[in-house]
């Protein structure tokens, strides 16, 4: 067991650099004297992230050998502490990056990384990372170090841990609430690490500006000010730490590292050493833009969620009988497949489930009359250890209404594997599954739906942890957009629909997975940092 105390710090940032500086150290002290040994300031502690130009955006950014950099790194001495602190820097290639310095409690720094997707006004002023950011040795284990963007998809975070990280520090500047709700903890989760994270307070643009700003983007001035929430999340998903969403503030806890070792599932599989490297290529190829044409406006679709003892083909039945056009059924549900296609004669309903076949566990998607998609398992699962063939890539078909991918079971925990679908621009997503854990549902499922932008129903048995779910894709979305309804707060959370009887039916939209751009120019599919991710293929 190595306990540690760790500290998430908030507060405002202003264009008064000095100010800046002033405030960093005073909150490192605050944390300090509650006996934190890392501390985590929030992204672009140096001056508030909103410039005329490149050229003040330049003549702001600071350099490592500079007295801000100097100040940070005597705090830490000070106080015998990790300090993790964001900030812009000129670097002498001409590139001006949003970084991420680690110093040490001697205060030497230990690492320096730069951010990899860069939001919205951000691609105006800054550079993205060029290398990939390394995994830090620190006393206390095995460090990563990202920021705000990089952790609204997967890719930066997952090579950290896949790396061997095992806490994971995230510096923000988010007015977007879905940060805290979603974002931050499914990253401690999908990759079974500690998540540190520190976001603003205050506005986010100058005070001189707001308005203007708020005009332009068509989100009220109100909403430009950080989301708070910082907070310290465990590697099940539990936040055991947060702050209010307004006003400066420290969080502690005490997190045992050591916990981030253990990558095993309730069932024993363990999520980091089942991943398939080696069907992962597609992350690494250029992007292309969609090339798919917009499926329909709505799919009628309900998941089946059964109770021990129910009766799963009246349960079928019922949900043909809504009218919907996809129905899911949970995996290896044991429903005849020849009384699956007489429920189904007459209709053009679908139903998708999950069968054993030889050595594989396959997912079908059938019709009345044949199968439309086959999709075996991609990973091993300890809770199938006869199921020891599995496939090579995500198998999708054309329909009427959209493009549709299977993912069965355990495969639909890997942000990969909702990825590769994404590149094939999938519109909805089939899920025969079986629910754990608390956090299956939300965050990690939602989050696949709404990094990729892709519709997706989820069906399973109902136990502890809950049944089934269906995420429809937002018809409001993208924060430039010119007939966005008023903005609430959220950028890309769809709203959950989660099964709570044995069948539960909602609207998908499959059109809306055209739209994947979260900000302008940022695009959560094709902005992954592609170029970076080698680790995701290679392995450790």
């Amino acid at each position: 067991m190595s306990i540690l105390r760790v500290a998430a710090v908030q507060f405002a940032v202003t264009e008064d650099v000095d100010e800046n500086l002033a405030t960093c150290l005073r909150m490192t002290d605050r944390a300090a004297a509650e006996g934190a040994r890392v501390v985590v300031l929030p992204e672009f502690c140096n001056h508030v992230s909103w410039y005329d130009d490149r050229a003040h955006a330049r003549s702001k950014a600071l350099t490592l050998d500079g007295p801000f950099v100097a100040a940070l790194a005597a705090k830490a001495a000070e106080h015998g502490l990790h300090l993790m602190a964001n900030v812009t820097l000129a670097r002498e290639d001409g590139r001006t990056t949003g970084s991420n310095i680690l110093f040490a409690p001697d205060g030497t720094i230990l690492g320096v990384t730069d951010k990899q997707v860069l939001m919205g006004s951000e691609r105006d002023h800054l550079d993205p990372a060029i290398a990939p950011s390394p995994v830090i040795d620190t006393a206390f284990g095995r460090v990563g170090l990202y920021s705000c963007m990089d952790g609204v998809i997967n890719e930066t975070p997952r090579m950290l841990a896949v790396g061997g990280a095992q806490v994971l520090l995230n510096s923000l500047n988010s007015f977007a609430l879905d940060e805290a709700s979603l974002h931050i903890p499914v990253r401690a989760v999908e990759n079974r690490v500690w998540v540190v994270a520190a976001n603003k307070v205050g506005p986010l643009v100058p005070e001189r500006s707001i308005q203007m700003v708020a005009e332009r983007v068509g989100v009220p001035a109100e909403r430009l000010h950080g989301a708070g929430e910082s907070q310290i999340v465990a590697p099940d998903g539990t936040v055991v730490a947060m702050a209010p969403r307004t006003g400066e503030a420290v969080v502690v806890a005490d997190i045992d590292v050591d916990l981030a070792d253990d990558k095993r599932r309730p069932d024993g599989t363990d999520v980091m050493s089942s991943r398939r490297p080696d069907i992962y290529g597609p992350i690494l190829d250029a992007p292309r833009g969609r090339q798919r044409p917009a499926g329909a406006d709505e799919l009628l679709t309900a998941v089946v969620s059964p109770a021990d003892g129910d009766d799963v083909l009246a349960l079928l039945k019922d949900a043909i009988g809504t009218g919907a056009g996809l129905v899911v059924l949970p995996e290896l549900a044991d429903v005849d497949r020849d009384a699956i296609a007489a429920a189904l004669a007459g209709t053009d309903t679908l139903v998708a489930t999950s069968v054993a076949e030889g050595d594989a566990h396959l997912g079908l998607v059938l019709a009345a009359d044949r199968v439309v998609l086959r999709q075996p398992t991609l990973h091993p699962c300890a809770r199938t250890p006869w199921a020891t063939a599995h496939g090579d890539g995500i198998a999708v078909v054309d329909l009427p209404w959209g493009r549709l991918a299977i993912i069965v079971g355990d495969d639909a925990l890997y942000p990969e594997t909702f990825r590769l679908a994404a590149l094939q621009d999938v519109d909805v997503v089939a899920v025969p599954f079986t629910t754990q854990a608390g956090a299956d549902l939300d965050p990690l499922l939602l989050e696949r739906a709404a990094e990729n932008r892709l519709n997706v129903a989820v069906a399973s048995r109902r136990g502890e942890q809950g049944g089934g779910a269906l995420f429809p894709l937002s018809a409001d979305f993208t924060l430039w957009a010119p007939d966005r309804g008023p903005f609430s707060g959220i950028i890309s959370r769809p709203d959950p629909v989660l099964a709570t009887g044995p069948v539960e039916v909602a609207t998908l939209r499959p059109a809306q997975a055209v739209n994947r751009f979260v900000s302008k120019g940022t695009d959560l599919v094709d902005g992954r940092p592609w170029e970076l991710a080698q680790v995701l293929v290679a392995g450790r």
